[in-house]
């Protein structure tokens, strides 16, 4: 009167190949035991399976590890890895998680199953879009290279990180004066640093290298240059600097090379609890021969609101 249930019920099989294991799948507190003498076979009864969602492994070797990842990795979506470091804060054997893959290649989901987030995509239909940089950024919402800009006029007008989140637009721009390197900024970074290496103090190892034609200026001297270039340091609506993303070292950079650098707002994504949003901007370096010498995202924290003080 209670309703139907099944106790907790361990199965043996004195054949670990028999056909039953896969066939047969039982739901329910139901756990095969199957016998194993290496690690081959233990592969092998993993692909007997034809596809799982998830296999956990116990162990705290390697070498073991390494060997089974290679053997089961193809017939899980999930291989979990269980030792003495991780075993307490385990999630579980089949404790699907939004940033994972829940699925198998065979019965179980052709690739990918109800894994959170990636579930939404089983019920979504994605189209790619093409179109010029300026449709682009219409449709997304987002800035994407080669779109029209409103690059600050210092004489005449706002500078971008004078307006809060109402107030900015995308496409508002900030395009810096040149600045040039010398030697001596080079040397006075990498002693204040303590990065010496070899490509920006070493003329004839630097020109040995292939990517350098000598002596060249740190990255993340650049990237620090490139923040003086394009700031508006007094308060105001900009909070924070969150970080930055996807930054890539294109062109080396000379003694005697002048940078100047593009910074143009590219998302703005206002966050609803709180009096403040985030703002990616689209960061570009350039030399004086207007070839790309960098790219990243910047990320900042913006007011939605001046406040009377700003």
């Amino acid at each position: 009167e209670d309703g139907a249930f099944v106790a907790p019920m361990l199965l043996r099989f004195t054949d670990a190949t028999s056909p039953a294991v896969n066939e047969i799948e039982a739901f329910g507190p139901v756990s095969s035991i199957l016998g194993y003498r290496t690690l081959d076979e233990a592969a092998a009864l993993v692909a007997r399976g034809g596809g799982s969602l998830v296999t956990s492994v116990a162990t705290h070797d390697p070498e073991v590890a390494t060997t089974l990842a290679a053997g089961i990795a193809a017939y899980n979506g999930r291989v979990l890895f269980l030792d003495r470091d991780d075993a307490r804060s385990s999630t579980g054997h089949g404790s699907p998680l939004p940033n994972l893959v829940h699925g198998g290649p065979g019965r179980a989901g052709g690739g990918e199953e109800l894994g959170g987030i990636r579930a939404v995509l089983h019920h979504m239909q994605r189209t790619a879009v093409q179109g010029s940089p300026d449709m682009m950024t219409a449709l997304t919402g987002v800035w994407h290279q080669g779109a029209s800009a409103r690059p600050f006029d210092a004489g005449d007008g706002v500078h971008p990180f004078r307006k809060s989140l109402a107030e900015l637009r995308i496409g508002d721009q900030v395009v810096s004066p040149s600045r040039t390197v010398s030697l001596d900024d080079i040397e006075t970074f990498a002693a204040f640093t303590g990065d010496t290496f070899y490509a920006h103090m070493d003329e004839a190892s630097a020109a040995a290298n292939p990517f350098f034609p000598g002596r060249v200026a740190h990255g993340y001297l650049l990237v620090s240059w490139a923040a003086g270039l394009f700031v508006d340091p007094a308060p105001g609506p900009v909070l924070a600097n969150s970080g930055l993303e996807n930054l890539r070292f294109v062109t080396p950079v000379s003694p005697g090379d002048e940078i100047r650098v593009e910074l143009t707002a590219k998302q703005i994504t206002p966050r609803e609890t709180d009096e403040y949003g985030e703002v990616r901007w689209d960061a570009v370096l350039k030399n004086q021969d207007d070839e790309l010498v960098a790219t990243y995202d910047v990320l900042t924290l913006v007011a939605k609101e001046l406040t009377p003080a700003a």
